[in-house]
C-alpha cells in the first residue's frame, strides 16, 4: 500500500525533518546517502512512498538476485515506522540494524535486520541484511510509529 505524501509533511525515516528536505533528494537523484544510516532510511523511505527504482538503483548489483521494481511493489503492506537500533561505519563499508514495523493483514510485525551497505564511487549500496526475530512492544511501551502514544492506545488497535 503507498502512503500518498506532501513533500512538506515529516519524512516517513523518522528523521523530524520534512520529506522535502530528506529523503525526497535522494529519491529523484539530486543527492547521494552520505552513510549507510542515510541511505537505510532513504530506502524505507522509498517502500513507504513507493519509490521502488530508487530502491533498485541503491541495491548493489551483485547482490540483486534478479530482483524488479514489480517483486518490490507487491503486497498491500502498510509501513507503520522505522527505529534505528545501531549504527557502524568504516571507510568504505557500514552495517545499520533497525526494525521497520508494518501491518498486514491486521498483523503487526517487522522486519529486523541488520543491513551491510558498501561505499563506491562516491555512492553507499545496500548489499545483503542479515534477519533477526523480533516480539511486539509491551502495551504500555511506546507505540512503534513514534505517535508519543502508549502502543495499546495507538497501532495495536489497527489489529482489531
Amino acid at each position: 500500500m503507498t502512503t500518498k505524501i506532501n513533500p512538506a509533511d515529516l519524512c516517513p525515516c523518522g528523521s523530524q525533518q520534512a520529506y522535502q528536505q530528506c529523503c525526497l533528494p535522494l529519491h529523484v537523484n539530486q543527492l547521494v546517502a552520505q552513510s549507510p544510516e542515510q541511505l537505510m532510511r532513504s530506502r524505507y523511505c522509498a517502500f513507504v512512498v513507493a519509490q521502488f527504482e530508487y530502491l533498485l538503483v541503491t541495491h548493489h548489483p551483485d547482490y540483486r538476485q534478479g530482483l524488479t521494481i514489480e517483486q518490490l511493489a507487491q503486497g498491500n503492506i502498510h509501513w507503520l515506522g522505522l527505529q534505528v537500533i545501531n549504527t557502524k561505519q568504516l571507510d568504505t563499508t557500514g552495517e545499520v540494524t533497525f526494525k521497520a514495523w508494518y501491518i498486514d493483514d491486521k498483523q503487526i510485525d517487522a522486519i529486523y535486520e541488520q543491513s551491510r551497505f558498501v561505499l563506491q564511487q562516491g555512492r553507499w549500496f545496500y548489499t545483503e541484511g542479515k534477519q533477526m526475530h523480533t516480539k511486539l512492544p509491551e502495551r504500555n511501551e511506546p507505540c512503534i510509529c513514534q505517535s508519543g502514544k502508549k502502543f495499546k492506545q495507538c497501532c495495536a488497535k489497527l489489529t482489531y
